[in-house]
């Protein structure tokens, strides 16, 4: 069944996502300025697995009443396909980009995962503590949870002794296939200002679009992903397998890791949403391997209805 949304065709498709596991943090500082430098920090070089530590990203900011030292606030995820790998991400990205960063705080901010059953905690701010060389000490009744404060230059970081690892969900994704760069990018723009403020999801791209969409293998033995040459607007008359029409001169993907299946639906709805209200836009198709990557399909036409 055809779908057009403000005059842009829906791809009858399907974005195709896997499992993972992720963490949820908070990050408190004193104020707005070093909340939004510790967070760029803390999830660089943190788009793919491919090759990064973890899929890394912001998912919302936080006004200093909903915090728990009463201070301005980000949230921060961050997914991996092992779970036994996340007690280093965590303790390398928190001890290398958060504890140096003045001023801050970090707490967990776990509040849902797709199977809540499955969730464990790693002694990420236990193992910080170290680092305070036995002038570290515990605190005591400020807050609901374990937590440490340990000596630094500008005072003290206080953390919480234990964050919870979820099961989580990544490669949610829709294509914005557009007449020109220019208005295929203010398209995807306008979704990742769309979806912002969704908790507990993030895109982890720069600046939350991917322009570099991969596909699984490589003409060369060494490369387990490669360019996605159907949809590379030079190379229209030159792959066989070219999915995009005379018209269509630019492609951004915007990839999304949540959650739970809501939080990435909501995402992709809202996304899609705000991307066709953008003059040029030609169509909006999702990447997917045909089943075999991932249990998580989610069809266009389904997920905007």
């Amino acid at each position: 069944m055809k779908m057009e949304l403000n005059g842009v065709e829906i791809e009858d498709t399907y974005c195709e996502a896997f499992t993972t596991v992720f963490t949820r943090i908070l990050v408190t500082a004193k104020n707005e300025k070093w909340v939004k430098i510790a967070s760029q920090v803390a999830t660089g070089y943190g788009t793919s697995t491919i090759h990064c530590d973890s899929e890394a990203g912001i998912d919302v900011f936080v006004p200093l009443e909903k915090t728990p030292d009463k201070r301005p606030g980000v949230i921060l995820m961050f997914f991996k396909t092992k779970k036994d790998q996340m007690d280093n991400v965590l303790l390398n990205r928190v001890g290398q980009c958060i504890l140096t960063c003045p001023t801050t705080a970090c707490f967990d901010a776990i509040s849902g995962s797709v199977d809540p059953t499955k969730e464990f905690e790693i002694k990420t701010g236990y193992k910080l503590k170290f680092f305070g060389d036995k002038f570290e000490e515990k605190i005591e009744g400020l807050y609901p949870f374990e937590a440490w404060k340990i000596p630094v230059m500008d005072g003290e970081f206080i953390v919480q002794s234990n964050f919870k690892v979820g099961k989580g969900i990544a490669g949610g994704n829709f294509l914005i296939l557009s007449e020109s760069q220019d208005s295929g990018l203010q398209a995807a723009e306008a979704a990742i200002e769309a979806i912002k403020d969704v908790e507990n999801v993030i895109a982890p791209f720069p600046g939350g679009i991917a322009r570099s969409g991969s596909k699984v293998g490589s003409k060369y033995s060494f490369l387990n992903a490669s360019t996605n040459d159907p949809l590379c607007p030079t190379l229209r008359k030159v792959s066989a397998n070219s999915q995009l029409g005379e018209k269509d001169n630019c492609v951004y993907e915007v990839i999304l890791d949540g959650a739970t299946e809501e939080a990435i639906k909501n995402a992709m709805k809202l996304g899609i949403q705000a991307s066709v209200k953008v003059p040029g836009v030609n169509k909006i198709s999702a990447g997917n391997y045909g089943g075999k990557l991932g249990k998580f399909q989610y069809r266009l036409h389904e997920v905007l209805r």
